[in-house]
C-alpha cells in the first residue's frame, strides 16, 4: 500500500482500512516520527543502561535532580476535561466489536479501548479495531453473535468515556516503515486515532483520552507530552484537549510519579495502579539481585503486601496533591454461570479489594467484565455519594520511603509446585491465544492479558536462576521445569479436547520455553512473539 511523507505501508490492505491509513493519518505518522523517533530510540536505550545499573548492583530512588519539582506546592495538573471528573468504575478490553459494545453499555464510566496488554498487535486487529472505534462515535457500529443475538449500543448519554491506550513505547509496528525503519507502535496508534476520531470525540462534547502504558520515566512522559502538541498543532486542535492518565506499572516509574504528572500537566488525567506489569517490573529490575527479590508465587502477592501497600498509598498521595485522579488496578475475576460458590468466594476478595482502594481514596477502580460494574460501583458509591471523586483527601498523613517501596522481601507467601505449574499452564495457555489474534483470554474464570504471561514465566525464570526450592523440597531446574511443560501441556490437550490447536500450542510452549529458561532474560515477549505472527 503506498505511503507519503517517507511512510511505507507494507501491511496487506482490507475493507476499508482507507478511512483509517487517511493521507492525514499517514503524514502525521510521519510529523511525529520526524520529531520524535531519535528521542524515543536514546529513551529506550537509557532504559538499557539504567538496568546494567541494576545488575552492577545499583538501585532506585527519588531523583535529586528533580526534587525542585517535587518540593514546589504550588503546580497542578489541568482540571478534568469532560467525561472524565467521574470515573468511579473503569472497564477495560480490546477493540472488537462485541467488546466495544458491551463496555461502552455495561454502566461503567470510563472504557479503556486497548490496543496493548489485551490486544495481539496482528495487522488487521489494530486497523479494524480503529475501524471499531470511528464506528462507535459515528453510532454506525453493530454486531451479530453466531447465535443471532444483536448488540447495539445505548443512547450517547449512557456510555462510557472512551479512553485509548496506544501500544507502549517498547514495541514497533512492522507494517509501517519510516524512512525505511519501522514505526513505533505507539505513535502509530496515537496518530490514527487522532487523525480519525479526536474531532468526533470533541463534536461529543469530549476529548482524545488516553491511557499510557509502560512508562518508566518523566522524560518518556515529556516525550508523549511533546506528541499531544504536534499532534494537536496538525490538526488544529486546541493544546490541552487530549488527557492522558499514566500508567505507574513499572518499579523506576514508581519513583518519578510527580515528575511524571508534572511533565503532562497541561494534559495529565492522573495515574493507575498496573499491579500485574508492576510486579512483572520488580522481578524483570532486580531478577539478578538474588532472593531478596524473589516473589512468592504470584496469586499469593496481593494489594496488602508492604511493598504493594507504600507503592498504592504514595500513588494516591501524589495525585490528589496536585489535583490529578488517582485509579485502582483490575479486579479480573470473571463470575461463573454454573459454579456458584467460586462466585461467591471470588466476589468477596473482589469487594474486599474495591472497598480497600476507595476507603484508601481511589477516585475509581478496573474491572474486566461487565458483570463486576454494578459491584465495583456499589463499593464507590457508598464512599463517594453523590461526589464524582474524592480529590479532596490529599492523605497528608502517607510518608512512603525509597526503602518501603523496595521491601519486597517482607512479601509472606510460598512458592509451590503448583504455583509452578500454574504459571507454566496460564503462560502457555495465553500465549497459544495470544498468537491466534486474541489478547485478552479467559482462563480459570480469569481475565488475563500480556502481563499475566510476563509475570508467569518471569517467575518461573527467577526461581530457576535463584535455585529456589519448592515448599515441597523439589528444586527449581531446568530438567523439571521443561518436564512439567511437557505434563501441563498434555493436560491442556485433554481440556481442550477437540478444540487443542497442535501448531498453535507448539508454538506457544516453543515460545514460552524460550522467554522461560534461557539464560539472557527477554525485557518483554511480546516482542520475539511479535516476529513469529504475519
Amino acid at each position: 500500500m503506498p505511503g507519503t511523507d517517507g511512510v511505507e505501508i507494507t501491511g496487506p490492505s482490507g475493507d476499508r482500512y482507507d478511512e483509517i491509513l487517511t493521507p492525514e493519518a499517514i503524514s502525521l505518522i510521519a510529523t511525529l516520527h520526524g520529531e520524535l523517533a531519535d528521542r524515543r530510540a536514546e529513551l529506550l536505550a537509557a532504559r538499557e543502561r539504567r538496568q546494567a545499573e541494576i545488575i552492577a548492583g545499583g538501585s532506585f530512588d527519588f531523583l535529586p535532580e528533580t526534587r525542585r519539582v517535587r518540593d514546589d506546592p504550588a503546580w497542578q495538573v489541568a482540571l478534568p476535561a469532560p467525561g472524565l471528573a467521574d470515573r468511579r468504575v473503569e472497564i477495560t478490553g480490546p477493540t472488537e466489536k462485541k467488546m466495544a459494545i458491551n463496555a461502552l453499555n455495561s454502566g461503567a464510566k470510563v472504557w479503556l479501548a486497548d490496543f496493548e496488554d489485551a490486544n495481539t498487535p496482528l495487522w488487521d486487529n489494530m486497523i479494524t479495531g480503529q475501524l471499531n472505534l470511528k464506528d462507535v462515535l459515528d453510532r454506525t457500529i453493530d454486531f451479530t453473535s453466531t447465535d443471532g443475538k444483536d448488540y447495539q449500543l445505548r443512547p450517547d448519554e449512557e456510555l462510557a468515556t472512551i479512553v485509548v491506550r496506544p501500544r507502549g513505547w517498547h514495541l514497533d509496528e512492522k507494517h509501517i516503515l519510516v524512512n525505511g525503519r519501522r514505526a513505533a507502535g505507539s505513535l502509530v496508534d496515537f496518530a490514527l486515532y487522532m487523525a480519525t476520531s479526536a474531532r468526533m470525540q470533541i463534536a461529543k462534547g469530549k476529548g482524545p483520552y488516553f491511557y499510557l502504558a509502560k512508562t518508566e520515566s518523566h522524560l518518556e512522559a515529556r516525550l508523549w507530552n511533546d506528541a499531544f502538541n504536534i499532534a494537536q498543532d496538525a490538526l488544529g486542535i486546541p493544546r490541552g484537549t487530549i488527557r492522558a492518565t499514566v500508567l505507574i506499572e513499572t518499579i523506576p516509574a514508581a519513583f518519578e510519579m510527580e515528575e511524571i504528572l508534572y511533565e503532562l500537566r497541561d494534559h495529565s488525567a492522573g495515574l493507575n495502579a498496573g499491579r500485574w506489569d508492576y510486579l512483572f517490573s520488580i522481578i524483570k529490575k532486580f531478577r539478578t539481585r538474588g532472593r531478596e527479590f524473589v516473589l512468592p508465587e504470584r496469586n499469593q502477592v496481593t494489594m496488602t503486601a508492604p511493598f504493594m501497600r507504600a507503592y498504592t498509598e504514595l500513588l494516591v498521595k501524589t495525585c490528589h496533591q496536585r489535583g490529578a485522579h488517582a485509579i485502582g488496578g483490575m479486579a479480573a475475576f470473571i463470575p461463573s454461570r454454573r459454579d456458584a460458590e467460586v462466585n461467591e468466594k471470588a466476589l468477596a476478595k473482589v469487594r474486599e479489594d474495591k472497598s480497600r482502594e476507595s476507603s484508601d481514596g481511589f477516585d475509581g477502580s478496573w474491572v474486566a467484565h461487565p458483570d463486576l460494574v454494578p459491584v465495583c460501583r456499589e463499593i464507590f458509591d457508598g464512599v463517594l455519594g453523590s461526589k464524582p471523586n474524592q480529590l479532596e483527601r490529599l492523605r497528608d498523613e502517607v510518608s512512603v520511603s525509597a526503602a518501603d517501596l523496595l521491601s519486597v522481601s517482607k512479601t509472606p507467601g510460598t512458592i509451590t509446585e503448583a504455583g509452578l505449574r500454574n504459571d507454566i499452564s496460564v503462560g502457555i495457555q495465553y500465549l497459544a491465544s495470544w498468537l491466534g489474534g486474541n489478547g485478552a483470554v479467559a482462563i480459570y474464570n480469569l481475565m488475563e492479558d500480556a502481563a499475566t504471561a510476563e509475570i508467569a514465566r518471569s517467575q518461573v525464570w527467577q526461581w530457576l536462576h535463584n535455585d529456589i526450592v519448592l515448599e515441597e523440597g523439589l528444586k527449581v531446574t531446568r530438567e523439571r521445569v521443561e518436564q512439567m511443560i511437557d505434563e501441563e501441556l498434555t493436560r491442556i490437550r485433554e481440556q481442550y479436547g477437540e478444540e487443542f490447536n497442535a501448531e498453535r500450542f507448539g508454538q506457544a510452549t516453543a515460545l514460552f520455553t524460550e522467554v522461560a529458561l534461557a539464560d539472557n532474560y527477554a525485557d518483554f515477549l511480546t516482542i520475539p512473539a511479535y516476529e513469529r505472527m504475519p
